[in-house]
């Protein structure tokens, strides 16, 4: 799938974990290091815009997750914890310290797992539209399982491919285009069943391996920023009677020290939407004692 995909804005780079090829970028050359962890469907060019600029203050390092991007697929189950496992390898072996860790969306979810399975790997936690904080019964989970199949990932049209990159946006990016483009290529790979159902199983990991009761077991000071136009959470179909901002607070509530930014005209890929104001707080969060 990788030769499918554009080039990254920053270099691409590999490390072989166990049998795993992970892919990466690294930008900036400093003291602490943001170490950035992608969404769904997703991978370390997510972070382009605040990679950017913040790697004149960090050293940025974004990965891709297995079954994504331009890492190994393998046949696993893709759940929060497998991703905070690779994540923590991924930290060992390049040997980073003074790691603030930054997770998109599932990257989030694993994120809250790294930090609570792992607590001396991280020295910070910044949670970007987490997933994991917006809990679902067991009859809700099995209607998502139910919706999301290989046969629906691998079956997506063109036009329900753009559809579902503009559920992420308030105002959808020019750059978007890229990620479009790229999700309409691969499905020519010739590993991008694997692909589909690492998405597949991605989707069921974070409703079989959920992180909520792991807030409250949080150390390290925690930074939650979400979009407040996000129409991805909550889940409008389960729960429309959910707002953003309630999930937003439920994080502020469990979490022991938690910071809580929301940004206007927003959805729910904020990093890439709003990347001057996520990079600020993202900053200030950093330089705060």
């Amino acid at each position: 799938m990788k030769e499918l995909l554009s080039e990254y804005e920053y270099k691409t780079h590999y490390v072989t974990l166990d049998s795993l090829e992970v892919a990466y970028v690294k930008e900036g050359n400093h003291e602490q290091t943001l170490l950035f962890v992608h969404g769904l469907s997703s991978n370390a060019d997510a972070w382009s815009k605040n990679i950017q600029e913040l790697k004149d203050k960090y050293t940025c390092i974004g990965l891709d997750l297995p079954g994504f991007g331009k890492s190994s697929i393998v046949e696993t189950q893709y759940t929060s914890t497998f991703f905070a496992e690779v994540v923590h390898q991924f930290i060992l072996k390049l040997k980073l310290e003074n790691v603030i860790l930054v997770g998109h969306s599932m990257g989030g979810q694993a994120s809250v797992k790294l930090a609570v399975n792992h607590p001396e790997a991280i020295s910070k936690l910044v949670l970007v539209a987490p997933a994991g904080i917006e809990r679902f019964s067991e009859a809700e989970a099995n209607l998502m399982k139910g919706a999301m199949t290989e046969a629906v990932v691998k079956g997506a049209t063109d036009a329900q491919i753009e559809r579902n990159y503009a559920l992420n946006f308030f105002q959808q990016p020019k750059e978007v285009d890229k990620m479009i483009v790229d999700r309409k290529r691969i499905r020519d790979a010739a590993d991008f069943d694997m692909h589909c159902k690492a998405i597949v199983s991605s989707v069921w990991g974070m409703l079989d391996d959920p992180v909520f009761e792991d807030l409250k077991r949080i150390e390290q000071p925690v930074l939650v920023i979400f979009g407040n136009n996000d129409k991805l959470i909550p889940n409008g179909y389960l729960h429309p009677q959910l707002t953003t901002q309630a999930v937003a607070q439920t994080a502020q509530e469990e979490l022991k020290q938690a910071e809580v930014k929301m940004i206007n005209d927003s959805g729910h890929f904020v990093q890439f939407e709003k990347p001057m104001e996520v990079n600020a707080f993202i900053s200030q969060f950093v330089e705060t004692p």
